[in-house]
């Protein structure tokens, strides 16, 4: 890599240095950083750089040191390992070597005011789960507030997670999607990945080069609508694909407090509008959320 802030010459490993191979697993092969660049770096496209790492902690953390360094928008970072990677509430994320996709985005929207980069993670659901469905034929959905949702013998199971955050006036937004993880590789029973829910495609690369392009398009219709979630259509799509709505939810908020009740609503500042038994409405605006069950009849 020729830029300034690469990756590898901050101390990551890269392909050319010692150790394994990365052709160990020849159904995970690594994704080809030049051929990913020369897809997506195109004139007046959004995406400005693309690195590919061999190995990182956390590439929501190696973006947000290049954004306060001021970085420009559109750099994309993608690590075929992870071994700090973190979702919400700081939960470890980790899988093994090129199982699935692991990167971040630097985006700096300057056109929408600043209450609004909440919708970020929700845009970067709803480009996901969009291309997910559409390239790999598998019905993904959106379980709030941001995570990746198919359905495996009729129990839903997590496909992945997304992680945004501010850092020197820009947001990163960092994904995590498992792509070919065999049973025994999950880290939790209740995880799932592509492979496992039957997708047609597993190819990594078809599928970041689609995500990529997907993202991008949704990205510039809601920065023309200065981030405004109706005119953008961005609310519409995220209610489409929500799992969470019209289902009996369990919400645990923050100081060990637990709401209960029916998920309703998206409202206008992206919060999940929860109807309580009393028939009151109540937002919330940060939780846990279980989807309940009904009990059987």
């Amino acid at each position: 890599m020729t830029a300034p802030d690469s990756p590898r010459r901050s101390g990551l490993r890269g392909f050319g240095h010692a150790g394994p191979s990365p052709w160990t697993d020849l159904d995970r092969p690594p994704l080809d950083e030049a051929a990913l660049r020369r897809d997506l770096l195109v004139p007046d496209g959004l995406w400005t750089s693309v690195d590919v790492v061999a190995e990182t902690g956390s590439t929501n953390n190696d973006l947000a040191a290049r954004a306060r360094a001021g970085a420009p928008q559109g750099a994309v970072l993608v690590a075929e390992v992870q071994n700090a990677g973190r979702g919400r509430l700081e939960r470890q994320w980790s899988a093994p070597a090129r199982s699935g996709l692991f990167l971040s985005v630097l985006l700096r929207p300057e056109e929408v005011p600043v209450e609004r980069y909440g919708w970020l993670p929700i845009l970067v659901g709803v480009a996901t789960a969009s291309t997910l469905s559409r390239v790999a034929g598998v019905e993904v959905g959106l379980k709030w507030p941001n995570d990746l949702q198919v359905e495996i013998d009729g129990a839903e199971r997590k496909l992945g997670g997304i992680l945004t955050e501010l850092s020197g006036g820009a947001v990163v937004a960092g994904l995590g999607i498992n792509v070919s993880l065999r049973e025994p590789e999950l880290p939790v029973p209740t995880a799932a990945s592509l492979a496992l829910a039957g997708a047609e495609v597993t190819d990594r690369s078809t599928l970041l080069r689609a995500l990529l392009r997907e993202f991008a398009g949704l990205y510039r219709t809601w920065t023309a609508a200065a981030g405004d979630p109706h005119t953008s259509e961005l609310l519409r799509a995220y209610a489409d694909r929500c799992t969470t709505l019209g289902r009996q939810v369990k919400v645990h908020l923050p100081g060990d407090r637990e709401l209960v009740g029916e998920a309703v609503a998206i409202d206008g500042d992206g919060r999940l509008v929860v109807r309580t038994p009393d028939g009151a409405r109540r937002a919330v605006g940060a939780g846990d959320v279980v989807h309940v069950r009904p009990e059987p009849r």
